[in-house]
């Protein structure tokens, strides 16, 4: 769940940055919101591959 709590986070933080670059055309935003998504599709690996490990421990 703490992973999970980090995402939520990191998509908190990048919102901001979001609305400069598809708002306003700020490129260096739009760098900022790349970056944000690999760490978001970092998180979500780590996630789904926790919960297939916990999901296959209990059968």
């Amino acid at each position: 769940m703490e992973k999970f709590q980090k995402v939520k986070a990191l998509v908190a933080q990048v919102e901001a940055d979001a609305a400069k670059f598809y708002e306003s055309g700020n490129g260096a935003a739009g760098t900022r919101v790349r970056k944000a998504m690999q760490d978001l599709k970092v998180l979500a690996q780590e996630i789904r591959t926790e919960v297939t490990e916990k999901k296959n421990s209990a059968k």
